[in-house]
């Protein structure tokens, strides 16, 4: 491998890695919400309340994690590359 990818590799793996992680807690978040909107039918509105609670709660840590970390990170990949 040349000496310029191998430096960049443990950036790349450590961006793949925020980046699946803001996935997986965004899809944690759909099916939280998705649970949630299936209790509150049943009648049981302090539970899926929580549940919502909960699947936002997911979202706005993916949403945390794509803006702190992935668009930092992939500014730094890029600019790296480029020299």
């Amino acid at each position: 491998m040349n000496t310029p990818l191998l430096e960049l590799l443990p950036q790349l793996v450590e961006l793949l890695a925020f980046a699946f992680g803001s996935l997986g807690l965004s899809a944690a978040g759909v099916y939280l919400e998705r649970f949630a909107l299936t209790t509150l039918e049943t009648g049981n509105a302090k539970l899926g309340g929580w549940i919502a609670f909960m699947g936002l709660m997911a979202f706005y840590f993916a949403y945390l994690m794509s803006t702190d970390k992935v668009r930092p990170k992939l500014a730094a990949v890029r600019r790296q590359a480029g020299e």
